[in-house]
Parts: structure tokens; C-alpha cells; sequence
């Protein structure tokens, strides 16, 4: 009788992660594949102010334009004839993407015209320019 007690005694209960590891594993690689990825413009600009302006959450590409004129897309200076091949590899890899277009107030309409053809001829069509609510 004594041996069967300390038997029974010597085992352990105790609560089974494995499943809670797997949940939380699940959730970690949906979080990871439902992400939408932000690409940066890498610069600061003044943005005009309008009093139209709203708020827009979407826009998953910026492309800034700089008053001198420089074009930065994805933290890096790029051409005009760069543009178009950068977007339709963006869109080729998400094509529910958007840009926004951050042109600082000082730079110049011509600039900002022919970025925004070049990026509806790289196939996306959703493209806003940004500006700044009234102070």
C-alpha cells in the first residue's frame, strides 16, 4: 500500500502549452501576412496647406518632391525616367497599392505633373497629392 501511494505522489500534473504555443505561433505568422508595408519617401517636406485637406489612411507609397526639384521614393533620390519602373514593380507585387504624392510648396508644378504621369503609366491610377489642414 505505501509504494502505491508514493506512486502516485511522485507524479506531476501540470497544464500542457503545446496548444497555446500553436495559437500564438498562428496568430504571429497572420499578423506577419496581413501587414501592409509602408514605403517611406525618406525626406521632409513643407506641404502646402489647403482647406480641403483631409485625412487619408491609405497610401502605401510616398513619393516626395523637393523644392529644388529632387525626387526621393523608398528613402532614396530618383529620376524621372526611375519612377514609372519603380511603381510597376511595386504594383506588380501589390497591385491595391496607392500613392501619395508629398511635393513641398516651394517646389514646382512641372515636377509634380510629370511624376504623377509617370506613376499612372507604371499602372496605378489611386494617386493624391498631399497637403497640410490650415494652422
Amino acid at each position: 500500500m505505501m509504494s502505491r501511494r508514493h506512486a502516485e505522489e511522485s507524479e506531476e500534473t501540470g497544464i500542457d502549452l503545446a496548444p497555446m504555443l500553436d495559437f500564438v505561433l498562428n496568430l504571429l505568422i497572420f499578423f506577419i501576412i496581413t501587414t501592409s508595408f509602408v514605403k517611406e519617401s525618406g525626406i521632409q517636406v513643407t506641404r502646402p496647406q489647403a482647406l480641403t485637406a483631409e485625412h487619408k489612411d491609405s497610401g502605401n507609397i510616398l513619393i516626395a518632391i523637393r523644392p529644388n526639384g529632387d525626387i526621393w521614393m523608398d528613402k532614396r533620390r530618383m529620376g524621372i525616367g526611375e519612377i514609372r519602373g519603380a511603381i510597376e514593380r511595386l504594383h506588380i507585387e501589390r497591385p491595391d497599392d496607392t500613392v501619395v504624392i508629398i511635393a513641398d510648396k516651394e517646389s514646382q508644378t512641372g515636377v509634380l505633373t510629370k511624376v504623377m504621369d509617370q506613376v499612372k503609366l507604371g499602372g496605378i491610377g489611386d494617386v493624391s497629392i498631399a497637403a497640410a489642414p490650415p494652422a
